[in-house]
């Protein structure tokens, strides 16, 4: 299983900056995904066969080896669209795996809001 996901934020920004930002918001918590994102994880997450190291955080625009995929038609469509984590695997429960990206990509968005409030649209 792969979670593809989008918000508001990300269908409307059309801001790679915003993109980048939301990407690494996941770097720090690679443990806190990877505790919910499937038994046995470390015998599919090797940096191997188009995955990232278990360990590791990437993302890319198009890059199948990565954590975090960019769509190509996210990035054709003006920085507006959706996002790929490729990490979860088929025993995941979709319930947790969407709350704890849910609560990363939150993060994020509440601090854009506060800055386009404060200081206009970021693009």
């Amino acid at each position: 299983m792969h979670a593809n996901f989008s918000n508001s934020l990300l269908r409307e920004c059309g801001s790679k900056d915003i993109y980048a930002q939301v990407c690494e918001a996941f770097a720090p918590l690679v443990k806190e995904h990877i505790a919910v994102y499937g038994a046995d994880n470390h015998l599919r997450l090797t940096g191997k066969h188009e995955t990232q190291s278990i360990d590791k955080f990437s993302y890319g625009v198009s890059d199948r080896g990565a954590s975090i995929r960019i769509p190509i038609a996210t990035v054709e469509n003006g920085w507006k669209g959706w996002l790929e984590d490729r990490r979860p695997n088929s025993s995941a429960d979709p319930y947790k795996v969407a709350a704890r990206i849910i609560q990363t990509v939150k993060s994020v968005a509440d601090y854009v809001e506060v800055l386009v409030k404060s200081n206009g649209r970021q693009k």
